[in-house]
């Protein structure tokens, strides 16, 4: 698939100049074969996405209805059932492909996820290596992750048992805008793994991404209905989590609430990555050396439109100066642009809306007077959404900024007199998401990581390190979310444990209903002795 950028990596040659609200960035035949894959009868209208680079329409997606939903759902359970039959080397090889080809096609979806989202060249392939990472993960360890195991039985010498993993079904799978390609794959890969089929509601803003992903799986060889793509807002959200087997959403925690509200009554699992109030910590001995540069992507990568952006920076007074002398010069270098390229450091966020909410965040802190070291300025000049990176310091306890996600480049300082203060203030929020410490000092680092109230804390780094550790669990403590993406955890959330007891001796005439039959205490007696012998000889 071609996009309608080939040339140069500028965008004014597929926008009309003279009349750029009526045309469409993307060509008919680049966005036709896409939506094709969207499961809909066409009668629910359609969502027009914008361009965040120039505010320009960027293509017409056809919406699901509730029936739409209920339809990919019947799809998908009935292709299910064939897949999970399947040997797993069958499913291996999909996954193995899928892999492969989202490197050797890097370039289509760079400039799809670009144009859908506003970030940066270098923040889109962030996408496209951690799917590949992904894939790779978990064609190694996926056979580990899901062969049977045995444990002790009740009596170990008449007793055998094993647990087997079965999947459960359908997994539907609600990702958010900012990392579309990323969030979509990262749930469905390991599902599909096991056995499940997928249904999958992006953003609507981001739909094309996601289709391109769905459209790389069927060429990676995946059967046709394993994966259905929905698109809507908030109402086919709603109606895939009353329809399938487990959930898995990213995004707000207010909406994950009644997400996980609505499957629980459902008994149906849930997987819950939600909002963050991420700190970092630089420590009285930290490199600044290396600490700056990996700060300053720690904030404002995806334009501080990631879940694990940090927002919130601890500093040890005796180094505070010196930090912020070398990190806001970096900051304010920070180039802003919309090129398809590798040119600038920061793109533009999202939307209207998103800028509406980082914009209030940074004037209400300043009205209580916070002082911004650098930015706290909408780039108009740029494009209609862009934001300058901001580096806010004196930030009152009453700003919103301190207690709510900001979602964008947006992050404020805070000095602290010992480790202790900067443990205290790192858990100082109702998010446990992602939390970063900056020390020369590894082993105490890793003592202070163990007392930060955190589903991931980094050392020496920001984020990047734990989210590409595929084999590792992602995901937040308190009210940044429940369960755990990547790694076993993934595997284990999309399946059932089922364990299967076989009694041996039941032939030779020996077994549970033969010791009862003896009557009186000798059943008692003789399991008395046999607990005890267990024990000693320190059998599980």
């Amino acid at each position: 698939m071609a996009t309608a950028h080939e040339s140069d990596g500028a965008l004014g040659d597929v926008i009309d100049p003279e009349l750029p609200a009526s045309t469409y960035v993307l060509e008919p035949e680049v966005v036709e074969p896409l939506v094709r894959r969207v499961v809909t009868s066409h009668d629910a209208g359609v969502h027009r996405s914008i361009l965040p680079f120039t505010g320009a329409p960027l293509a017409a997606v056809p919406l699901s209805s509730v029936a739409d939903v209920a339809e990919a759902v019947t799809r998908a359970r009935a292709a299910q059932h064939d897949w999970a039959a399947r040997p797993l080397q069958d499913r291996l090889r999909v996954v193995d492909r899928l892999g492969v080809l989202v490197l050797q096609r890097q370039s289509e979806i760079l400039d799809l996820i670009q144009m859908e989202s506003g970030k940066s060249r270098r923040s889109a392939f962030e996408e496209v290596a951690d799917v590949a990472q992904l894939c790779r993960h978990y064609v190694v360890r996926g056979p580990r992750y899901l062969a049977d195991r045995r444990e002790p039985g009740a009596l170990s010498l008449l007793t055998g048992v094993r647990v087997h993993r079965r999947p459960v079904g359908v997994v539907g799978v609600i990702s958010p805008w900012n990392y579309p390609l990323t969030l979509a794959l990262a749930e469905a890969v390991p599902a599909l793994l096991a056995g499940n089929a997928v249904v999958l509601k992006p953003d609507p803003q981001t739909m094309l991404s996601a289709l391109w992903a769905a459209e790389l799986l069927a060429e990676a060889g995946l059967p046709d209905d394993l994966l259905g793509v929905v698109s809507g807002a908030g109402d086919i959200g709603a109606a895939v989590v009353e329809r399938v087997d487990h959930i898995v959403f990213t995004g707000s925690t207010a909406v994950g609430r009644k997400v996980a509200a609505r499957a629980g009554e459902r008994l149906v699992g849930a997987t819950l990555e939600l909002g963050g109030k991420n700190p970092l910590y630089v420590a009285a001995d930290a490199d600044l050396d290396a600490a700056v540069p990996g700060v300053v992507r720690a904030c404002f990568s995806n334009s501080g439109q990631l879940c694990m952006s940090i927002e919130r920076l601890v500093l040890h007074e005796r180094i505070a100066d010196a930090f912020l002398e070398r990190f806001v010069p970096a900051v304010r270098e920070l180039s802003l642009g919309s090129g398809l390229d590798y040119t600038a450091d920061v793109g533009s966020l999202v939307s209207a809306d998103q800028l509406a909410r980082v914009a209030g965040h940074v004037d209400d802190a300043l009205a209580k007077g916070a002082r911004a070291l650098t930015g706290a300025v909408h780039r108009a000049d740029v494009g209609p959404y862009f934001y300058a990176p901001t580096v806010l310091d004196l930030v009152p306890d009453d700003a919103v900024c301190l207690r709510e996600e900001t979602f964008g480049p947006v992050v404020t300082v805070s000095r602290v007199a010992s480790d202790d203060e900067a443990v205290a203030a790192m858990n100082d929020t109702e998010f446990g998401l992602n939390a970063s410490i900056w020390s020369r000092d590894v082993a105490r680092a890793r003592q202070l990581a163990a007392r930060v109230e955190a589903g991931t804390v980094v050392v020496n780094d920001g984020y990047a390190s734990a989210w590409g550790s595929a084999g590792a669990p992602m995901g937040g403590m308190k009210a940044s979310g429940q369960g755990r993406r990547h790694g076993r955890e993934a595997i284990e959330a999309v399946t059932e444990a089922q364990t299967v007891a076989v009694q041996r001796g039941l032939g030779a005439g020996v077994s549970m209903d033969t010791l009862y039959r003896l009557g009186g205490d000798t059943p008692s007696a003789v399991l008395t002795t046999a607990l005890r012998t267990m024990r000693r000889l320190r059998m599980p």
